[in-house]
C-alpha cells in the first residue's frame, strides 16, 4: 500500500508520520509533499528516509491509495482534484470540506460507517476541540439523548502550529529576562494570559471556531443537538482541555455515566477527586485517549451532567484521527492494496 502525507514539515504531518509508525499502518510505499521551502528535506520512516516532494499539479499520487493531507484549507482546496484523480482516498485534517454535504466528517469512536460513502473521494477530520467532546458525547448519547451542551475550551498553542508553540516557549523566556513578549501567532502575548478569541469573529458574536464545534458537533452526531462554545487559547504546549454541560431527554445518574464512559472506546476516565485524579493537559500531551473527569450533576437542570476532558489536540485532535479513518477503511475492505504505478 502506498500513502502520501501533504504538509509533511508541519506539527500534523510529523505527528503523522510517528503515528503511521507506531500503529504499525501497512504503508509500504511513502510519498511525502510539502511546499517549495520544504521540498529536498528527508524524514525517516521506518529506518528508511524518504524524500519530500514539492507539491505540484501534476501526476506524482498516481498509484496511491491513501493521502493525508494537512497543509492548510486553501492547499486542499486547490489540490484536491490532482490528488484523487487517479483513485487516492483524501483524509483531509483542513476546514476546507468539513461542512460540504458529499464529504463525510468521521470521528472512528462515533460515526465510522459514514467514512464508507465519500463520493468524491475525500473524508473530512473534524475541528480538534470538536473530535475530544463528540467522542466523550458518544456514550451518553447512547444512554440519552442530548439536547443541549455548553463548552468552554482551554486550548493549548499546538492548535495554532509548531510555530505557535516556539513562540510561546520564547516569551515565557521573555518574561523571565524582563523584556517584552512579542506576539505574531497570537493578537496578543500567550504566556501568563489567556485569550477568550480563536479564528475570527463572525456576525452572530461567536467565532468560527466557536460556530465549527456547533455544526460540526450536529453532523457528525446526526443529532439537532444545541451547542454554545466559547473557545479560549491558554498558554498550554498540547493538549486542549473543555469544560462540558449537557442536558438530556431524562436524569442521567453519574454511576451510569461514569460506567458507559469507562466502557467506551478511546476514552480513558481519571475521575477520583478526593486522590486529586483528574486529567490535565500536562499529562494528556502525546497520548492516544480523550481523558474525561470530574463527572458530576450539574445542580442547576435535574436533566444536566458536568464532566472535563482533555486530549492531545495534535495527537487525537489531528494525526490519530486521521489515521484510524483510514483503519477503519481498509478493515471494512473499502480500500484494497494494490500494485503501484
Amino acid at each position: 500500500m502506498t500513502v502520501a502525507i501533504v504538509g509533511i514539515s508541519g506539527a500534523v504531518g510529523q505527528e503523522l508520520l510517528r503515528v503511521l509508525e507506531d500503529r504499525n499502518f501497512p504503508a509500504d510505499d511513502l510519498r511525502l509533499f510539502g511546499s517549495a521551502r520544504s521540498a529536498g528535506r528527508s524524514y525517516a520512516f521506518r529506518g528508511k528516509a524518504y524524500r519530500v516532494n514539492e507539491l505540484k499539479q501534476n501526476d506524482d499520487f498516481k498509484g496511491v491509495q491513501i493521502a493525508f493531507t494537512s497543509a492548510g484549507a486553501g492547499t486542499s482546496r486547490a489540490f484536491a482534484g490532482t490528488i484523487t484523480k487517479h483513485g487516492a482516498v483524501m483524509i483531509d485534517n483542513s476546514s476546507a470540506f468539513r461542512m460540504d454535504g458529499d464529504v463525510p466528517l468521521v470521528v472512528p469512536e462515533v460515526n465510522p460507517e459514514d467514512a464508507l460513502t465519500h463520493p468524491r473521494s475525500i473524508i473530512a477530520n473534524p475541528n480538534c476541540s470538536t473530535i475530544q467532546m463528540v467522542v466523550a458525547l458518544k456514550p451518553l448519547e447512547t444512554l440519552a439523548h442530548i439536547r443541549r451542551i455548553h463548552v468552554a475550551t482551554y486550548q493549548s498553542a499546538s492548535g495554532a502550529g509548531a510555530a505557535a508553540m516556539d513562540e510561546l516557549i520564547a516569551q515565557n523566556r521573555q518574561w523571565l529576562d524582563g523584556s517584552t513578549p512579542k506576539a505574531e501567532k497570537f493578537a496578543f502575548p500567550l504566556a501568563y494570559n489567556v485569550i477568550p478569541h480563536i479564528d475570527i469573529f463572525t456576525d452572530n458574536g461567536y467565532t468560527k471556531e466557536e460556530m465549527k464545534m456547533h455544526n460540526e458537533t450536529r453532523k457528525i452526531m446526526h443529532s439537532d443537538v444545541a451547542v454554545s462554545a466559547t473557545c479560549v487559547r491558554v498558554p498550554v504546549l498540547r493538549a486542549h482541555s473543555e469544560a462540558i454541560w449537557i442536558e438530556t431527554e431524562r436524569p442521567l445518574s453519574v454511576e451510569e455515566a461514569r460506567v458507559a464512559l469507562e466502557q467506551a472506546e478511546g476514552i480513558e476516565v481519571q475521575d477520583n477527586p478526593t486522590e486529586k485524579s483528574y486529567p490535565m493537559p500536562l499529562f494528556a500531551a502525546e497520548k492516544d485517549p480523550v481523558y474525561v473527569g470530574r463527572i458530576r450533576k450539574d445542580i442547576s437542570n435535574p436533566n444536566g451532567l458536568s464532566f472535563w476532558c482533555v486530549s492531545d489536540q495534535i495527537r487525537k485532535g489531528a494525526a490519530l484521527n486521521a489515521v484510524q479513518i483510514a483503519e477503519y477503511l481498509i478493515k471494512t475492505g473499502n480500500i484494497q492494496a494494490r500494485e503501484t504505478a
